[in-house]
């Protein structure tokens, strides 16, 4: 596993780099269709992409009064020492509960693909503490995510922002240990409503190669809660198929 800052004051200087080469991620899009080059070879969602509106899904203290994110960690199965990945982080909420749970001897990796929320959430880290927590600037097709190093991959209330799913799941599949799983919660909405249909879900991460071990409603959470182990071979870029199926 690659190692990571160990402190929130290093995970926020690499922040600060990794927003030095935004300008560069921009002319990936050119001469593919509004599309970036880096996923040019995996197909179009046949689906809509729900708009990022806000960077919170509701106030810290609202979720930790209907106890969501112990319930959320609980059926996760996120226990001290695990190593962890909380994919579309935002503000943090997930972040620093993930670094409590873990404990001195977990790590936790907050990722966004936002120059301006990473370099707020490194400035939190900071300021709280954390420091079994890393940062890390993704793109939206490529978590960026260091290969076989995750016990859980996090991705709460985000996957119907992902603007290219068959490739950001393809890119982050090697980042799961052999036992690893990816947690998602979401809500049980249309992607316009910004939620995931369960079916639709299952659907797209099936075509990359993941296999669902667990759905189930979470009303804490706002929605359900979905578990997905890897399945066999990761499949070529060119043999993914996308789903087409009712989406409401």
């Amino acid at each position: 596993m690659q190692s990571w800052p160990r402190t929130g004051a290093l995970a926020l200087a690499g922040a600060v780099l990794l927003l030095s080469g935004c300008d560069a991620l921009k002319g990936n899009d050119e001469g593919h269709g509004g599309r970036r080059a880096s996923a040019a070879d995996f197909p179009r969602a046949d689906r809509p992409v729900a708009p990022v509106v806000s960077t919170r899904y509701a106030s810290e203290e609202t979720r930790d009064r209907l106890n969501e994110a112990n319930d959320i960690m609980d059926r996760a199965g996120i226990h001290p020492g695990m190593t962890v990945a909380d994919i579309g982080a935002g503000e943090g909420y997930y972040t620093v509960r993930l670094a409590a749970r873990v404990g001195p001897g977990g790590r936790v990796l907050a990722q966004d693909i936002m120059a301006e929320v990473i370099e707020a959430l490194g400035q939190r880290i900071t300021r709280e503490h954390w420091d079994n927590v890393s940062v890390k600037l993704g793109t939206p097709d490529d978590p960026g995510l260091p290969p076989r190093s995750f016990d859980r991959i996090m991705m709460v209330h985000m996957y119907h922002e992902i603007e290219e799913p068959y490739a950001f799941l393809w890119n982050m599949r090697p980042a799961l240990k052999p036992d690893g799983e990816v947690i998602v919660v979401d809500s049980m909405r249309s992607i316009e409503q910004h939620g995931t249909p369960p079916k639709l879900l299952t659907c797209e991460f099936s075509a990359v190669g993941y296999q669902l071990i667990e759905l189930v409603p979470r009303p804490s959470a706002g929605g359900y809660l979905a578990r997905f182990r890897i399945n066999g071979a990761r499949p070529a870029p060119e043999d993914i198929r996308p789903c087409a199926i009712a989406r409401d």
